[in-house]
């Protein structure tokens, strides 16, 4: 990490944007690996889609690598988009802080990032570049540039300000954050001096407008918008000197009659502040529609092709009052659903306990109350999440029968072996052979954690998991597999203790010739009846004998060994 004005970058991690969907790691890995060494390269992806998001991450070894791949890859085109590198920066705070960032309007459409890149790198160094772009990708007429410093930023402000750039005067100054905007937004929307007019008809010309306005004050500017043959639109714009004309203005001319109709006269805004307003005012009206029939609307699905709006509220109005019911359609075609609103939640409910399931046309209906988009959604996601988790983990055992030791050199195995699928293969004994999981040897020790027991009379498994279980761990399974049964402590089996402790013996004896092994070995001779196990603890010679006896019965076994999913 090196420090930059302040400002701290990862000087081999380099973020790439603008990405096209079909890029994959493996095609970003081709185009940069001549450069250098890569330690990881991650394309960004959408959790639940997986879609890509248009930006990836690439980590270098040395930063001359990363180096040379932002002065020589910068914006080359990237299964037909041009691609943007910078250093990567992690902290949002950074990004967002507008040190060193500015903003420029009125840009040629015909500029792209490179050629807004190659204008402005001769200030000082460019951390980010970017060009705004709509959905066709074609340009918006603003960009952004982030110098490393503060003084670049002005130098370029100072120079470039007012310049021609393809033949259109630019504006670049000092990138002010969205809240600082709004809130000089709001203050300005308190003192206006331009009036907005409409509804005043086609009649109306812009002297008669100007006469109409003149007595509330100076007047700088007065227009009627017209069509391209001259006529009026029926609106049109006054421009007062002073914020108090103007305010008086709308205050006393606002639902003016004239000529039959009402004037409409209010702050002239910029289209983006009016949709935005509108989009406000939209939400509001909808959510207050949404909680005044809250309880009371109806969603109905899986409806035949036959159903129509009448025939909807037909079927329903048997439960109450209905407010409105619809089927919704496209292209004339009905989509299989739709709504119906009663009067009252009382209404709703009985018409859902009745209507639900119930065989009408063809098919069973299903009845609900309907849900807002962004409720459902997020219901949905929750449900999705919920199956995941289910899915990803194993319900306790709630009367354990069978677990595998559990001992901290098992634990770190743990956390890398998914829940699913398992693996099993044939693992050898002194008698014949039995399934259990293919995990890495583990020593064998005492502890008092559930011990295995191996149930001699059982038919062989084959096929079924082995459960494993581990203290606060999600890794555990369901049931114990057919013919194991096991106790926890010496519940199980009542010679389970004279086992574990000949086990100790027989692990501290064998760990001294095959340590990496040993676990396996053991688990193997502890298969053998108690009796004859005492005999071969009390005699160290036939002890090794059977010891070398299980190394080549496993030896033989791991040669031909697969690995089943």
């Amino acid at each position: 990490m090196t420090s930059r004005q302040g400002i701290l970058f990862p000087l081999t991690s380099l973020y790439v944007g603008d990405l096209h969907p079909d890029v994959t790691e493996a095609l970003l890995y081709e185009k940069f690996s001549p450069a250098g060494q890569i330690l990881s390269l991650r394309v960004c992806r959408d959790s639940r889609t997986k879609q890509s998001l248009g930006y990836a991450y690439v980590n270098f070894s040395q930063t001359i690598e990363a180096e040379r791949v932002l002065d020589t890859m910068n914006f080359d085109l990237l299964k037909g988009k041009p691609i943007r590198i910078m250093w990567s920066q992690r902290d949002p705070s950074l990004r967002k802080s507008g040190i060193g960032n500015v903003f420029i309007k009125n840009l040629d459409k015909s500029i792209d990032n490179k050629a807004m890149y190659d204008t402005f790198s001769a200030f000082g160094n460019i951390l980010s570049c970017k060009v705004a772009i709509d959905d066709d990708g074609v340009s918006k007429g603003y960009g952004f540039v982030h110098f490393e410093s503060i003084e670049a930023a002005n130098k370029a402000i100072e120079k470039v300000n007012g310049m021609l750039l393809n033949g259109k005067k630019v504006y670049v100054g000092k990138f002010i954050p969205r809240a600082e905007r709004e809130k000089e937004i709001g203050e300005k929307s308190k003192k206006y001096t331009n009036v907005y007019v409409k509804n005043f008809g086609r009649n109306l010309t812009q002297e008669q407008l100007y006469d109409l306005f003149k007595n509330y004050g100076t007047i700088t500017s007065c227009v009627v918008m017209a069509n391209p043959d001259g006529t009026s639109k029926g609106f049109g714009f006054i421009a007062f000197e002073e914020p108090e004309s103007a305010e008086k203005a709308v205050t006393e001319m606002n639902n003016y009659e004239l000529n039959g109709t009402n004037l409409y006269v209010g702050r002239a805004q910029k289209k983006s502040e009016r949709i935005k307003e509108l989009k406000k005012c939209y939400e509001q009206m909808k959510l207050e529609r949404y909680n005044r029939i809250q309880g009371a609307n109806v969603y109905i699905k899986n409806l035949d092709d036959t159903f129509d709006n009448d025939r909807l509220r037909k079927e329903f109005s048997q439960f109450g009052a209905i407010t409105s019911a619809k089927v919704m359609t496209e292209g004339g075609r009905s989509k299989g659903f739709g709504f119906v609103c009663f009067s009252t939640p009382e209404e709703a409910s009985k018409a859902i306990t009745e209507m639900d399931g119930r065989m009408i046309g063809s098919k069973p209906i299903y009845v609900a109350l309907a849900q807002r988009y962004e409720d459902r959604r997020a219901y949905l996601s929750a449900q999705c999440m919920q199956r995941i988790r289910h899915q990803t983990m194993s319900p306790p055992l709630t009367t354990p029968q069978f677990l595998i030791p559990t001992l901290p050199r098992f634990y770190n195995h743990m956390a890398q072996i998914r829940p699913t699928p398992r693996w099993t293969a044939q693992v050898p004994r002194l008698n014949g052979t039995y399934n259990m999981p293919l995990l890495p040897a583990t020593p064998y020790r005492s502890t008092s954690r559930p011990q295995v027991q191996i149930n001699r009379s059982a038919r062989p498994i084959t096929g079924q998991q082995v459960p494993i279980a581990r203290p606060n761990s999600k890794y555990t399974a369901s049931a114990p597999p057919r013919g194991v049964s096991v106790g926890v402590g010496n519940g199980g089996d009542p010679g389970a203790d004279d086992k574990r402790m000949l086990g100790e013996r027989m692990y501290r004896v064998i760990e001294k010739t095959y340590p990496e092994i040993a676990g396996k070995i053991t688990g193997m001779l502890l298969e053998i009846d108690i009796s004859e196990l005492k005999a071969l603890v009390n005699n160290e010679g036939s002890l090794k004998a059977k010891v070398e006896e299980a190394v080549a019965v496993l030896q033989a076994h791991n040669k031909g060994l697969t690995v089943q999913d």
